[in-house]
């Protein structure tokens, strides 16, 4: 009975716990990242969702390429930029497994932009998580499709110029337009509010891809203090001042 009673009271007490769908294993982001958040909110959906067993990841080629390192779920590595396409094969051939990609703005929108702009198109019954954080942060900091303009990277190191780099792609703007998808959304988990927010709106995306609605995309607007040169606060401070003009959070569609 003390035993009962004591799990009782530990259960009332608890704030938060590690999600079970997590592995022990360290993981390898910066501080400050919001990598490892959104990892978190993908393995509390999916353990709440009761599909750990039926669902599969497709990891990617950048920050997050061992992502199969931390979720204990099924994952296949994809080359880069192929993760829609080898989605899109994985689902097809199972169609009642939860399939999703987890993508940065290079893997998503520079190598990989035909792969995403494809699958969105047919309407592929899959979720595109997609990590905006406006810079390759694995390999250098160099500038992204998606890097704000007159924003220094190692590639452009006096800022972005349209005369020679041309505009950010808006890349969700533009698979919002398309009528294979039927959740295109940003989100952000730098507060607790936005975090919360951003758990919902991931639950409803793989809800989506079960109910065969069509493509959901999930895009984070993220910071990458490394990248940026900046301290975690700095980061999150510079996102909001920034990349919410640019990239303003919310739903861009939702059927």
């Amino acid at each position: 009975m003390e035993t009962l009673e004591l799990d009782i009271v530990k259960q009332e007490n608890l704030i938060y716990e590690k999600p079970r769908l997590m592995n022990d294993n360290p993981m390898h982001y910066c501080p400050g990242c919001s990598h490892g958040v959104v990892h978190k909110l993908i393995a509390e959906v999916i353990d709440e969702m009761g599909m750990e067993e039926k669902t599969i990841g497709i990891a990617p080629v950048g920050c997050a390429v061992f992502a199969y390192n931390y979720l204990d779920i099924d994952w296949i590595e994809a080359a880069h930029g192929r993760a829609p396409a080898v989605a899109t094969a994985v689902k097809r051939l199972n169609p009642n497994k939860m399939v999703f990609t987890y993508q940065g703005d290079g893997d998503l929108a520079a190598i990989g932009t035909a792969e995403t702009i494809h699958a969105c198109n047919r309407g592929e019954n899959i979720v595109i998580v997609f990590i905006n954080n406006a810079i390759y942060g694995m390999t250098g900091g160099q500038m992204a499709p998606t890097t704000l303009l007159d924003m220094q990277t190692s590639t452009c190191p006096y800022g972005r110029k349209v005369e020679l780099n041309g505009y950010p792609l808006k890349i969700s703007d533009l698979l919002a337009l398309l009528d294979g998808t039927c959740l295109v959304t940003r989100q952000a988990v730098h507060t607790a509010t936005a975090v919360r927010r951003a758990k919902r709106t991931l639950r409803k995306a793989f809800e989506n891809s079960m109910a065969r609605k069509g493509t959901s995309v999930v895009e984070f607007v993220s910071n990458c203090p490394s990248g940026w040169k900046l301290t975690p606060e700095q980061a999150n401070q510079w996102m909001i001042k920034n990349m919410f003009p640019k990239y303003p959070l919310g739903d861009l569609k939702d059927i």
